[in-house]
């Protein structure tokens, strides 16, 4: 498994190797010494899944408060999708910044975004279904929201904000400057 490192400290972006013959492929999608090696010493507790069968549906940018925070370890497994995670640790030298990447069936990548980052995805095909490991359950108590269209992001979705699909939560989140700091 290849690892690459960005610009923004404890993001990572693995792609796993494919052996593919005449019946398919096969491939390891998910090692803990690879993660451990690179600083991810968290454990996975859960697998989600989810299907959005539009081009176009945004979902994010969330993230839970402490003492729940979660990291995801997020990958592409039908279609494609911009997956984005924006720095949101008070005291980091990038704060505010983020990372955007395309994850998709055909280019195998995972994106791994620790506690401390707003993380959120839209949907460049008709058809894409997301999994994620997380590192601790969901918690509503703790569950918070970044606005996914704040100028002071500069977020390039590469969907028209016209053609944008949202949940009625995601269209009431407030902007960056207006969260409290919660890590």
């Amino acid at each position: 498994m290849q690892v690459e490192r960005f610009d923004i400290a404890d993001l990572l972006l693995l792609a796993p190797v494919k052996h593919g013959d005449e019946r398919g492929f096969f491939s390891e999608t998910f090692r803990v010494d690879v993660l451990a090696a690179n600083g991810v010493d968290l454990a996975f507790v859960q697998d989600n899944h989810a299907r959005s069968t539009q081009k176009g549906v945004l979902r994010g940018l969330h993230f839970q408060n402490p003492p729940r925070a979660q990291g995801k370890l997020v990958r592409c497994s039908l279609g494609s999708i911009l997956d984005v995670a924006v720095d949101i640790r008070p005291t980091s030298a990038t704060y505010g910044r983020h990372v955007a990447v395309r994850l998709s069936a055909d280019n195998w990548q995972q994106l791994w975004v620790p506690p401390g980052f707003a993380h959120g995805y839209i949907t460049l095909e008709p058809v894409c279904e997301v999994i994620y490991k997380v590192t601790d359950y969901y918690a509503p108590e703790c569950d918070r929201g970044i606005a996914w269209d704040d100028p002071a992001l500069a977020i390039d979705w590469q969907v028209s904000a016209a053609d944008v699909v949202l949940s009625e939560k995601d269209r009431r989140q407030p902007r960056l400057a207006d969260l409290a700091p919660a890590f």
